[in-house]
C-alpha cells in the first residue's frame, strides 16, 4: 500500500520569501511604538530647550557703544575672565566637595543596611532616607538657617557646654552642609542597590584564604561595587553642580556658583540672556563630558591581582 505526500503550495522557497516580504515589519514597529512616548517627551523638554538655549548663547554681546564679536561667540569667550572662571571652579570644587562627604557618609550606611540589618527592617530604614526627599527644598535650607545662624540651635548647644561658637552661616561650610544632607539619600540608595546584589561567596573564600576583613573589603567588596559608586558619585556630582537653592540660601554673597551666575544672567539685574544661555551651555558640557567618562569607564572592573 503506497502512501502519498501531499506538499503544501507554502513549502516552495520562494513563496515564503514572498511571504516574508508581505509580513509587516512589526519588528522595529513594536520597539519604536514603546519608546516614542518618552522620545517624544525628551523632544519636548530636553532636545528643544537646549537648542533654543544654544541659539541664544550665540546671540551677539552687545554694549552700550560697541559690538563685541558678532559672530555671538563673545559670549563664550567672556566666560574666560578670571571672575567667571573662578565662579565655575567655586561651583565645580562644591560639587566634588559634595560627592567625596557623600560617599563617605554613604558608603557604610549603605553597607549596613545591605548587609547587616535585619531584613525586616532594611525597606523601613530606605524609608527614613526617603523621607527628607519629600518636602521641599526650601524648607530644607531655611531649617538649616535656623540650625547654622549664630543664634541658631547648633550654637546654642555649643555656648551652653563652654564652646566657642561656630560662624557657618553665609559660607562654603554652610553650603557643604547643606548640599550633603540634600544629597546624601540618593547616595545611599544607590549604593544599597549595590550592595545588596553583593556575592557574599567571594568574601568567604578571602576569609578562608587569610585575608582580614578590611583587605576583604577593599579587594572583594569595592571592586563589586565600584559601577555603582560611580554612578552614585555622578549622581551626587551633576546634581550639586547645578544646585541653586542651597548656596542662595546657606552660602550668601560670598558662595557665588555657576548657577546663581545663569539665574542673574536671567532673572537678575544683568537681564544679559546671551551670556547666561553661553554659562548654561558650558554647565550642560560639563555634565556630558562626565556622563561620557561615566559610561565608558564607571562598568570596567578592578583588575584583578
Amino acid at each position: 500500500m503506497s502512501t502519498q505526500i501531499h506538499h503544501s503550495p507554502l513549502d516552495s522557497p520562494g513563496k515564503l520569501a514572498k511571504i516574508k516580504k508581505i509580513r509587516p515589519p512589526v519588528d522595529w514597529l513594536s520597539p519604536l511604538a514603546l519608546l516614542a512616548p518618552s522620545g517624544i517627551w525628551l523632544l519636548l523638554l530636553l532636545v528643544l530647550p537646549t537648542l533654543i538655549i544654544f541659539e541664544l548663547s550665540l546671540v551677539p554681546d552687545i554694549r552700550p557703544g560697541d559690538l563685541v564679536n558678532p559672530s555671538g561667540l563673545g559670549n563664550y569667550l567672556r566666560i574666560l575672565d578670571p571672575l567667571y572662571l573662578q565662579v565655575i571652579l567655586q561651583s565645580v570644587f562644591l560639587a566634588v566637595s559634595t560627592t567625596i562627604i557623600c560617599l563617605i557618609l554613604g558608603l557604610p550606611v549603605a553597607y549596613w543596611i545591605a548587609q547587616m540589618a535585619p531584613k525586616r527592617w532594611r525597606n523601613l530604614l530606605l524609608l527614613g532616607f526617603v523621607l527628607p526627599l519629600w518636602t521641599s527644598s526650601l524648607l530644607r535650607s531655611y531649617a538649616w538657617i535656623t540650625i547654622l545662624r549664630p543664634t541658631g540651635l547648633l550654637n546654642s548647644i555649643l555656648t551652653s557646654l563652654g564652646l566657642p561658637a561656630l560662624e557657618l552661616l553665609n559660607r562654603n561650610s554652610a553650603v557643604l552642609i547643606g548640599m550633603s544632607y540634600s544629597l546624601l539619600p540618593y547616595m545611599v540608595l544607590v549604593l544599597y542597590a549595590s550592595l545588596e546584589r553583593l556575592d557574599k561567596r567571594l568574601l568567604e573564600a578571602a576569609a578562608d584564604l587569610g585575608a582580614n576583613p578590611l583587605k576583604a573589603f577593599w579587594l572583594v567588596t569595592v571592586p563589586q561595587i565600584l559601577p555603582g559608586m560611580a554612578a552614585a558619585s555622578m549622581l551626587v556630582f551633576i546634581t550639586g553642580l547645578g544646585d541653586f537653592i542651597d548656596p542662595e540660601l546657606l552660602g550668601g554673597a560670598s558662595s557665588m556658583t555657576a548657577a546663581r551666575l545663569v539665574y542673574n544672567q536671567f532673572l537678575g539685574a544683568t537681564q544679559n540672556w546671551g551670556f547666561g544661555s553661553a554659562l548654561s551651555m558650558t554647565i550642560i558640557m560639563l555634565v556630558s563630558i562626565a556622563i561620557a567618562l561615566l559610561i565608558k569607564f564607571g562598568g570596567e572592573e578592578v583588575p584583578k591581582r
